[in-house]
């Protein structure tokens, strides 16, 4: 298995980045996050890795060694909240409140495995945070790896929603590979992934009943309302509801004349879903005049059917809406296995930090 990784999942959530990985070829030992229903659906989807629900703060050299050989680990992939990089300031990896980053960091050293490779949300990137990044690569360069950065936008790579991720790679003896052009895929529709469900009889956390509106002046609204539209300003209440549906409001009297979230937004067909959130309330089905089930909310995501998520529906959006595309993942994953390996390189071979918001991405094409 030529460029396979053995690779461990820190703050894993339900294993979307895992997911993906292994599609790319790569194996998963192992899963940490905190969320005991992420945790049992990592389980479920990865049979053959091992999933701790547990703080990982405790999880240290005794508590690896209990579920997998450490030194067989090629890379550590994962979601460090890093909060505590406030553009206010210096930006600082000590900071208290980048305690989890630390831990990341920290099981990076007691693993050290050729690629690290985690994900943050686009804004990290922009050049107002470039302290920000400065200091999150001194912290991995210290260790020997090459670093580089790209935000990434799922729906460039086959999946049926816009979300856009910060993703940063550190090689030691290489330099990081990142999905070219070439291998982008065609746009998928939010139509495609639907009717693809349609046509395959899906039932894993599809209960159509459990999606139905309770609020029936919502209800009328929601039927005026075609795809891809939404309620926002009062020119949306005025296009598309009669009067006796409008909102109990004066428009001039709310924030900036609008609500802050558009409401009864439906997804569109033609096109990608908006980024999938947390929450099953955010989206309503682009035609039914319902929310989404998480089962279609995961479709968008490109989880692949045979994916089962547990817990509540409130548990399962939770960990949709906090996961990394698979499809997305196993772009990256690919790449990953194109990386050329030399003793004489050097973590100085990082990309210039001062550039980043110009070369290593573009970042005005994702605001």
């Amino acid at each position: 298995m030529k460029n396979n990784y053995n690779f461990i999942d820190l703050f894993s959530g339900c294993g979307g980045f895992s997911a993906g990985l292994e599609m790319a070829g790569h194996n998963c030992l192992l899963g940490v996050d905190f969320n005991a229903d992420a945790v049992k659906t990592f389980q479920r989807n990865h049979p053959k890795a091992a999933g701790l629900h547990m703080d990982i703060h405790k999880l240290n050299k005794r508590v690896l060694s209990k579920y997998i050989d450490i030194d067989s680990v090629d890379m550590v992939v994962g979601g460090p909240p890093c909060q505590g990089f406030s553009t206010v300031g210096k930006g600082e990896v000590e900071d208290e409140r980048n305690s989890l980053f630390q831990q990341f960091v920290r099981i990076v050293k007691l693993t050290q495995p050729k690629v690290i490779l985690f994900e943050n949300v686009t804004g990290m990137l922009a050049k107002k945070n470039e302290l920000i990044v400065k200091n999150i690569f001194k912290s991995f360069e210290k260790l020997g790896y090459v670093m580089d950065a790209q935000v990434m936008s799922a729906d460039d790579y086959g999946v049926a929603s816009r979300r856009r991720r910060a993703i940063i790679m550190g090689v030691k003896g290489g330099v990081p590979v990142y999905p070219k052009q070439s291998q982008r895929r065609k746009t998928i529709t939010v139509e495609a992934v639907l009717s693809n469900l349609a046509s395959r009889g899906v039932t894993h956390n599809h209960d159509i009943s459990k999606a139905m509106l309770s609020n029936e002046l919502d209800l009328k609204r929601l039927k005026h309302i075609p795809a891809g539209a939404g309620i926002r300003y009062e020119r949306d209440e005025k296009k598309y509801l009669p009067k006796k549906l409008h909102f109990a409001i004066d428009w001039n009297e709310i924030s900036e004349g609008r609500f802050r979230q558009t409401r009864l937004q439906r997804l569109p067909l033609l096109e990608p879903a908006p980024t999938i959130l947390t929450s099953r309330t955010m989206y309503y089905h682009p035609i039914d005049h319902r929310y989404l089930t998480p089962r279609e909310a995961a479709a968008c995501q490109s989880f692949p059917n045979k994916f089962v998520f547990e817990g509540s529906v409130t548990a399962q959006f939770r960990q949709i809406g906090n996961a990394v595309p698979p499809v997305l993942a196993k772009h990256i994953g690919k790449s990953i296995k194109e990386i050329k390996f030399s003793k004489s390189l050097k973590s100085n071979k990082s990309v210039d930090r001062n550039s980043i918001a110009e070369n290593a991405f573009t970042y005005l094409k994702y605001a």
